[in-house]
């Protein structure tokens, strides 16, 4: 058994990994850069070891650091947990050379699925069903527009040395493929220091499904059956679950079967997912699953797995690892249903822009039954421009799907975060959404449903709960009985009203209070909202709401901060300032500046002072969060003044580019 592990890793990651290495009774050393050095992971394990700088490349990207480490702990086993160095063959037979053990497969297995278009050559010898498409050596600009016109559009441009929607691009016509070619290479040249690609034909209406395998040393290979993962934005995970929604015995044992192939091919050691794009435009078919890729390590998702199927995949890894066997496959079973939603911290209302900061507020879930949260911060804590920007992995488990999904839009509304921006209300949308519920999901699901998972407002709740806490909850109390003291917005020979005025988001908004019958209503921005059986406890910052709406239960909460009030409802934080009457003068007509939308490195600026644009077209690319970002005209006009040149690095609300009158 292992004695003492040394966690490569960071935040969340590092603190699953810490848990269930503790339970087993092993020693556990966390590493941490400067960025991290007052992280939660630090301060569980039982012992940290300082690598370097706040950037990966100066901390947990330091095999020699970390290495070192290893030897100064006494770490007799090295888990480098998902992302970082854990699919990095070289860093493996490095901890091997050192006699320490790796807490993953073989470098030789490593190597075998790393390059895409190797393992799909390598998937083809072994009999398993591949994307139709081009692997080959030859890596000419034309040779490559060539075959993505002889395969025929839309196709996708994918790095062979990919991973997380990184390097990756679809090109819907012939006359794009060049463009989208140089954005993919750069962006993988930077991302994974090579900038080869392959091209797969891209298939319409797809779906994602992996399978989780694990083998061991003895040569066995076992499944712990299919997720799937088809609802993404911009190639990235956004919902998880398993089982997958319609899926059938026969197709399941088909997935699985050639999951097994796929990985004994390469004599498949530890934990692995086989993924698979899959035709969703109608029922799953046994010849409708092509191999996409591996991923030679855990996965985030890896928890609903464990739901389902009450494993532990850490725990099963590090035994795999000291020598032990895989479970018998009869003895795994599938139970109920689980869903992960990944809470991230970012804007969807601007693009999903990535948000950073400081973390003043942040209240999430408490793990209970059927409910776990996997987070790597705190309140108090730092979303830092360093790293993946995730706060938390909400995952919920319940004897049905139906329920499963009730249960995690429950969990979103208990989050509270606060400055940062998240996805909570986004996820929440989703996850509740009618085609979701009925199991219509695959990849372009959030693309084709964006204008109802991603509102243009405010939920008009939100501000009849502000207005409620301003007017001390005045149409929900009558008062005394002494009608001259009631608080109802009674007006001579007019309807009932009560007004608040707030800045949100920097526009001024007119909330209007109406009591009703039962309950209580109000008008937005042009939205209504209405609840019933409205229940409030006060307390000294503002109020906890418990109320009935019009599509179900609500909860949300107030607090009073200097200048307003912070107001959560359905996981959404949103700041309703004390209206400023000046703020409607400060600052430039809208859509006359691009400014940075998050601290970054300004890749590329396409534009000079003086050159006519028009709405949509690109002016500046900014890389931040490790993604490419570009920033376009917001309307037709002139450039008036370039602020930033390409390779600067720019803060978030800096000036970027000026427009002039049309």
């Amino acid at each position: 058994m292992i004695e003492t592990l040394l966690i490569a890793n960071r935040g969340e990651i590092a603190r699953r990994i810490i848990r269930t290495a503790q339970a087993m009774g092993i020693q556990t050393v966390a590493v941490f850069s400067d960025a991290d050095a007052d992280a939660p992971h630090v301060r569980e394990a039982d012992m940290a070891v300082h690598l370097g700088g706040s950037a990966a490349s100066e901390s947990y990207l330091r095999a020699d650091l970390i290495l070192a480490a290893a030897r100064e702990t006494g770490a007799d086993a090295i888990h480098p947990g998902y992302g970082f160095l854990s699919e990095n063959a070289e860093f493996a037979e490095a901890c091997a050379e050192a006699g320490i053990i790796f807490v993953g497969p073989k470098p030789h297995s490593i190597r075998a699925m790393g390059l895409k278009d190797q393992a799909k050559a390598l998937m083809e010898e072994a009999g398993v069903p591949v994307t139709p498409g081009y692997h080959g050596e030859n890596q000419d600009a034309a040779a490559l527009q060539r075959e993505a016109d002889t395969i025929g559009y839309p196709v996708l441009i994918k790095a062979v040395a990919g991973g997380g929607g990184k390097g990756m691009r679809k090109v819907e016509r012939g006359e794009d493929f060049q463009d989208a070619l140089e954005s993919c290479r750069r962006e993988a040249s930077k991302s994974f220091g090579d900038d080869r690609v392959l091209i797969e034909k891209f298939i319409t209406n797809p779906r994602h499904i992996e399978v989780q395998v694990f083998g061991d040393s003895r040569g066995r290979v076992i499944h712990l059956y299919e997720r799937d993962c088809s609802l993404q934005r911009r190639h990235q995970k956004v919902l998880e679950e398993a089982p997958a929604p319609g899926m059938t015995p026969a197709v399941r044992a088909a997935m699985c079967s050639a999951a097994i192939n796929a990985a004994k091919a390469v004599d498949y050691i530890g934990a692995g997912t086989i993924e698979f794009i899959v035709d969703g435009s109608g029922a799953l078919r046994e010849d409708g699953f092509y191999f996409m890729e591996m991923n030679t390590r855990l996965q985030v998702e890896h928890p609903v797995t464990e739901m389902v199927t009450g494993l532990d995949l850490v725990e099963l890894q590090l035994r795999i690892a000291a020598g032990g066997s895989v479970p018998e496959q009869d003895a795994i079973t599938l139970s109920g249903h689980a869903i992960e939603a990944r809470l991230y911290a970012e804007d969807p209302a601007s693009g999903f822009l990535p948000s950073t900061g400081d973390l003043t507020r942040l209240d999430l879930p408490m793990d209970d039954q059927g409910v776990r949260v996997d987070t790597g911060v705190e309140e108090g804590g730092v979303v830092s421009i360093y790293y993946d920007p995730m706060i938390a992995k909400l995952i919920a488990h319940d004897v049905t799907r139906e329920e499963a999904c009730g249960r995690l839009a429950g969990m979103v509304d208990e989050v509270r975060v606060w400055p940062v921006k998240t996805n909570a209300g986004f996820l929440r949308r989703a996850v509740l959404h009618p085609q979701f519920i009925a199991g219509h999901v695959y990849t372009g699901f959030i693309e084709d449903h964006l204008e109802a998972l991603v509102p243009a407002s405010a939920d008009p709740l939100a501000g009849l709960f502000a207005a409620l806490t301003t007017l001390d909850l005045g149409p929900a109390s009558q008062g005394d009985g002494d009608p001259f003291s009631a608080r109802d917005g009674f007006r001579l020979n007019r309807d009932p009203a009560l007004r608040c005025w707030y800045e949100v988001d920097g526009e001024t908004v007119e909330v209007a209070v109406e009591p009703l019958a039962e309950g209580v209503a109000a008008r937005m921005g042009g939205l209504h909202a209405a609840v019933q059986d409205l229940g409030a406890a006060g307390g000294v910052t503002g109020f906890e709401f418990q109320a009935l709406a019009e599509d179900g239960p609500v909860y949300g909460s107030t607090e009073r901060l200097e200048g307003g009030l912070l107001v959560a409802v359905r996981g959404e934080s949103r700041f309703f300032a004390d209206l400023r009457p000046e703020a409607a003068a400060e600052g430039l007509e809208a859509g006359d500046v691009i400014k940075a939308p998050m601290p970054g490195k300004v890749l590329a600026v396409n534009v000079s002072a003086g050159d006519p644009v028009a709405k949509g077209q690109a002016l500046v690319v900014l890389e931040a969060m490790k993604m490419e970002h570009g920033l376009a005209a917001p309307r037709d006009g002139v450039i008036g003044e370039v602020s930033v040149e390409a390779g600067a690095q720019v803060a978030e609300g800096d000036l970027l580019v000026q427009l002039d009158a049309e």
